[in-house]
């Protein structure tokens, strides 16, 4: 396995492979890797020759300087887990090389990126299309692989690319999740013991929305059903509720007849945790 730390690196790396006829497949992370990501290797190495990932924790997508510098890093770990996956390349910048001095131009959802769970983090999706393009003009993949537990931030990234004419297909990947039902992220290795039993409440008020979906209700239902679940867990407090249409992440409201993306913020002491469902009525 390739370990490219600079921009000329890799772009000769890619360049390579180009010369041979090789499709490439990417895998953008910020480290801190666990199954979830190898589930994304797995998913772009059936769509690609050979499948490049990147480590670079991102600062622009941190709107809290000591969450960016509380970000878990663990590089040597990160490193067998990929090299096990069988990625050929990882591709490992320095903030300096993703933003050199004096970098001004960003790249911006603007609808999509101001809205939902970007309102309770503004500026992060910013952040995410801007380093994602970045990473895009540097390799150049054929095609790139996203989780869809941050649904909003998939949907930035299919916008982007159809918005800005790339040629890159986009990958989207179910979440993986611990046998009690989390959705895995590297933020749950921050959490106290008793907050990460607590966590599993996100995933069992989905499943609650998900089989209403299924049965049959109502947008205000469904809100009522989801409150009602996170508050039997005193020690989550819920920061975010959307629902929304699965695509556009449009508002609706009224009696559910369509496929819809519930979206939910759960905060943990000072650990802020996604999960989100596709449901679709029978």
């Amino acid at each position: 396995m390739e370990i490219c730390r600079s921009i000329p690196q890799i772009r000769a790396y890619v360049a390579s492979l180009r010369a041979e006829g090789k499709t490439v497949g990417l895998v953008p992370t910020m480290g801190a890797l666990h199954a979830g990501h190898i589930a994304l290797v797995k998913a772009a190495a059936r769509h690609a020759d050979y499948v490049i990932a990147t480590i670079f924790v991102n600062p622009t997508q941190f709107g809290d300087a000591a969450d960016l510098a509380k970000y878990p890093r663990t590089e040597d770990a990160d490193l067998a887990l990929l090299k096990a996956a069988g990625v050929a390349a990882v591709f490992m910048p320095q903030v300096d090389d993703i933003y050199p001095d004096g970098a001004e131009t960003i790249v911006e959802t603007t609808v999509l990126a101001n809205m939902l769970h970007g309102l309770v983090r503004p500026g992060h999706y910013r952040g995410v299309a801007t380093v994602v393009t970045k990473l895009f003009n540097i390799i150049g993949p054929d095609v790139a692989a996203f989780g869809e537990k941050d649904y909003q931030q998939l949907q930035v990234i299919r916008k982007m690319v159809r918005d800005l004419h790339i040629p890159i297909k986009i990958l989207p990947i179910p979440t993986i999740r611990e046998a009690d039902g989390l959705a895995m992220s590297s933020r749950n290795t921050r959490l106290t013991p008793a907050d990460r039993a607590a966590a599993v409440i996100l995933s069992q008020a989905l499943d609650v929305t998900e089989k209403a979906v299924q049965s049959g209700t109502t947008v205000s239902d469904l809100a009522k059903s989801i409150r009602a679940t996170i508050a039997t867990q005193p020690r989550g407090t819920l920061e975010g509720l959307d629902i929304v249409d699965d695509e556009t992440l449009a508002p609706i409201s009224g009696p559910i007849t369509d496929p819809t993306a519930i979206m939910i913020s759960v905060q943990f002491g000072d650990i802020l945790l996604i999960d989100q469902r596709v449901a679709t009525p029978r």
